[in-house]
C-alpha cells in the first residue's frame, strides 16, 4: 500500500512538473530597451533600461520566483544553484506578476529592489550588445533568452507578434512598453513577398487559379454564344415557315382596312375609302396623255364609262325573292 501511493505520488508530481514547465514556455522576454533617454520614467522620475516579460499563452500563470540575468557566467554547467542565484536579479511577489492571458509587465534595470517590486538590479550597458535570460524557479532552467545588438537612444528591440522568434529594431516612436509589439514596416512590397512566400509556392497557385478561371470564363462564354446562334437559327427558319405567312397577309389586310377606314372618317364616303393621292394621280396620267396625243386615238377601241350596279349587292340578291 505504501508502495502504491508513492507511486501515485510520483506520478502525480511529475506530471504536475510536466505542466507548469509547459506553462513556463509561454512566458518570453518581449522587449527591451537598453538605451533610455527621452522613453519611460518610473515612479521616481528616473529613465533606466527596462526588460518587457510577457504572457503569449491563454491561460494565467504567475512568474514570481523566475530570474532575470545579464550574466553569462551563469551558462556554466557544473556552477552550482547558489552561485548562479547571486549572479541573477529575482522577481519578486506582487499584483503585476500575475499574467493573465496575452499580458505583460516591464521591469526597470540597473535599479534598486528596494525602490519596488518592479525595480530588478540586473546590469545593462548601453555600449555593448547585451545578452539577457530569463530562468524559472529553480535557478537551473532557461524559460528564454535574447541577444541585444547596440540600440540608439530610445529604440528598443522587440518580438514579432509577441511569441516568435523574429526580432527587428523599433524606432523611438513605435516602442510599445507594457502592450502587444507592432513593428513599422518599411520593406518593400517585393521584400515582403519574398519574406512570407521564399519559395514562390503562394504567386504559382495565384498564378494558375488565374489562368483557370479565365479558361472557364471563355468555356461559359462560347458555350452561351453556341447556344445563342443555334437558336437565332431556329428562330429564322420559324419565321420563314409556311404557316405564318398567312398571318403576314391578313395582318397586312387589316393595316389596309385601317387606312382606308380611317379615310371614310376623314372625308366621307364620295371617296369610298380611296386616297386622294391616287384620284390625284390618276388626273394628273390623264392630262399627261391627252396631251401627248395618246388618250383614244387607236381605231376600234371604244372607252367605256363605269357604272355603279347592285348586281354583286348578295342583301339585295337574297332578299328579292321575299317581295
Amino acid at each position: 500500500m505504501n508502495k502504491f501511493g508513492f507511486l501515485l505520488s510520483t506520478l502525480l508530481l511529475s506530471g504536475t512538473s510536466a505542466v507548469f514547465a509547459q506553462m513556463e514556455k509561454s512566458i518570453k522576454i518581449s522587449e527591451v530597451m537598453t538605451n533610455n533617454s527621452a522613453s519611460l520614467q518610473d515612479e521616481y522620475g528616473q529613465r533606466e533600461a527596462w526588460v518587457e516579460i510577457a504572457n503569449v499563452s491563454y491561460s494565467t500563470y504567475n512568474i514570481r520566483g523566475m530570474f532575470l540575468t545579464t550574466d553569462r557566467t551563469v551558462l556554466d554547467p557544473g556552477m552550482s544553484v547558489p552561485e548562479r542565484i547571486k549572479r541573477m536579479s529575482i522577481i519578486p511577489e506582487d499584483a503585476r506578476t500575475h499574467l493573465s492571458a496575452r499580458q505583460h509587465v516591464l521591469f526597470f534595470c540597473n535599479s534598486n529592489p528596494a525602490r519596488g517590486s518592479l525595480h530588478l538590479s540586473v546590469k545593462i550597458n548601453p555600449a555593448q550588445p547585451t545578452w539577457i535570460a530569463l530562468y524559472s524557479g529553480n535557478a537551473t532552467d532557461m524559460i528564454d533568452s535574447v541577444l541585444v545588438p547596440v540600440l540608439a537612444p530610445n529604440q528598443s528591440y522587440a518580438r514579432h507578434n509577441g511569441g516568435t522568434a523574429v526580432w527587428q529594431v523599433k524606432p523611438a516612436d513605435c516602442v510599445t512598453p507594457g502592450i502587444s509589439n507592432y513593428i513599422q514596416v518599411n520593406e518593400t512590397k517585393v521584400a515582403k513577398l519574398k519574406r512570407k512566400d521564399p519559395y514562390g509556392l503562394g504567386i504559382t497557385v495565384l498564378a494558375m487559379g488565374i489562368v483557370f478561371f479565365c479558361l472557364a470564363l471563355l468555356f461559359a462564354f462560347f458555350t452561351v454564344f453556341g447556344i445563342f446562334m443555334r437558336n437565332r437559327e431556329a428562330a429564322r427558319k420559324m419565321a420563314n415557315a409556311q404557316p405564318i405567312k398567312p398571318f403576314t397577309k391578313t395582318m397586312e389586310k387589316t393595316v389596309e382596312l385601317g387606312h382606308k377606314t380611317n379615310i371614310l372618317l376623314q372625308d366621307g364616303l364620295k371617296t369610298k375609302g380611296i386616297d386622294k393621292e391616287i384620284y390625284i394621280s390618276v388626273i394628273a396620267m390623264a392630262l399627261k396623255q391627252y396631251e401627248d396625243n395618246v388618250h383614244d386615238v387607236e381605231s376600234g377601241i371604244i372607252t367605256i364609262k363605269p357604272k355603279e350596279t347592285d348586281w354583286n349587292d348578295e342583301y339585295i340578291q337574297m332578299t328579292q325573292f321575299h317581295d
